[in-house]
């Protein structure tokens, strides 16, 4: 078992928020069993999961269990902790899916084969679907006021805000409270851990448990993450980045990281990889004598490309990455699958033009100016080429009385031209 502290991890690491009194010391007795709950409202994790994974993560290396909840029960009820509006419920089985397909995900980190602290998935469904409503309010509710539970930032603030709060989601401590409960009781949990927004939540769960029972039970936060440029953390201009392949694909999860600033990639490398300390100092060292080269970033999305996908995943994402940015082959274009050629030139315009054009050879003049119109003008088409200005796959034209073949054809599909330096467009042949 490691001798790490797990609180000592999380504090060089910047993972730590809040910590109740007596946790350390719990923690310091000996293997100790600890939580985090995750929403499984979608068949996927996202980045903005993964602080709370890797915090599993860090608590298994540090000698104890984790335990990840997956919220079956609460993600019927809906958790009002920094939501605006309430959200969509969803049925038995939908949320089954999506436990099946967040499992698989966590494998990627959790070793849930290693002995006493082999990681564990719990639902929490599988407790309530038993329980009563009326039982519920008799054996639960009697033991936390409407004071305590009114006092709550989460809940304050939707009081305070246009759309009110349903009895429905005020109920959501009770609930959330309850599972550290049964847990605590059933299964001998007693540290809960979470974001900094879930700190009212889970100790309405330490408190249920000295309530109810007269027990101990301790609690954990880690800060939620902000980019210095304000903007939120996890989130593009596309929307959400996913773990799963078919929502983010792995080039864009790898440029999701690479793209990190300097300023965000110093915290980055600590709170989601497992280097430790030396090795992200000699890091952050290289990468201040030379920051153009972003030692940081390509060494933080290297890790974690490697351990969500694979490193084939990894070596691909790079030599995707090369075809837009640096120097690559014809070969490396054609290596490309459809989904990654599209992830790669996205935003780059598009013209769709005959596919009959490439079974017969037709002169690329006429398809760059009049079938696509890429150029205004055959005569400056003609005079682009002519000063090695035009590529059609990575590869100089040379003879602008040159044609076209099916050979050209990336995935049966795409044509890439390159005018000038930077100019990129995508013949799509239909």
């Amino acid at each position: 078992m490691s001798t790490k502290n797990f609180i000592a991890e999380l504090k060089w690491r910047g993972m730590l928020h809040d910590v109740m009194p007596g946790t350390e010391e719990e923690l310091n007795k000996g293997l100790t069993k600890g939580y985090i709950g995750f929403d499984p409202t979608a068949d996927s994790l996202g980045v903005g999961n993964l602080v709370q994974v890797m915090t599993l993560l860090h608590f298994q290396h540090c000698g104890h269990q984790p335990i990840a909840l997956i919220g079956g029960a609460t993600g019927m009820v809906g958790d009002p902790s920094g939501k605006s509006a309430e959200r969509n419920l969803l049925d038995e089985e939908a949320l089954r899916y999506n436990q099946e397909c967040q499992q698989k995900q966590l494998e990627k980190f959790l070793d849930f084969n290693c002995g006493e602290r082999s990681a564990k998935l719990v639902n929490n469904y599988d407790w309530f679907k038993q329980i009563g409503f009326l039982e519920f309010i008799r054996d639960v509710g009697k033991h936390i006021t409407v004071n305590y539970m009114m006092s709550k930032d989460s809940v304050k603030r939707r009081l305070e805000g246009e759309t009110g709060m349903s009895f429905t989601e005020f109920s959501y401590q009770l609930v959330q409270g309850y599972d550290f409960y049964y847990l605590w009781k059933h299964q001998g949990i007693k540290l809960q851990m979470g974001g900094s927004d879930q700190w009212g939540n889970i100790v309405t769960g330490t408190e249920l448990i000295r309530r109810k029972a007269s027990g101990e039970a301790f609690a954990l936060t880690t800060p939620l993450i902000k980019k210095a440029d304000g903007t939120k953390f996890g989130k593009t201009e596309g929307g959400n980045v996913w773990l799963d392949p078919k929502r983010t694909s792995p080039y864009k999860f790898y440029q999701f990281w690479l793209n990190a600033s300097d300023d965000d990639v110093k915290n980055y490398i600590r709170i989601f990889t497992l280097m430790n300390r030396e090795e992200i100092e000699a890091l952050e060292a290289e990468h201040n004598a030379a920051p153009h080269m972003r030692a940081l970033q390509k060494a933080l999305a290297k890790d974690i490309t490697t351990r969500v996908h694979s490193s084939t995943d990894f070596e691909k994402a790079v030599e995707a990455s090369e075809i837009l940015f640096g120097k690559s082959t014809t070969d490396a274009l054609k290596k490309l699958d459809e989904a990654t050629l599209l992830d790669v030139f996205d935003g780059v315009p598009q013209h769709e033009t005959d596919k009959n054009l490439f079974e017969q050879p037709f002169n690329l003049v006429e398809l760059l100016s009049d079938k696509t119109g890429i150029f205004p003008s055959r005569g400056e088409a003609r005079k682009m080429i002519q000063g090695g200005g035009v590529s059609i796959n990575k590869i100089k034209l040379e003879d602008p009385e040159g044609n076209t073949s099916a050979d050209m054809l990336l995935n049966n599909t795409y044509v890439l031209v390159q005018k000038g330096k930077k100019n990129y467009y995508l013949i799509k042949a239909v």
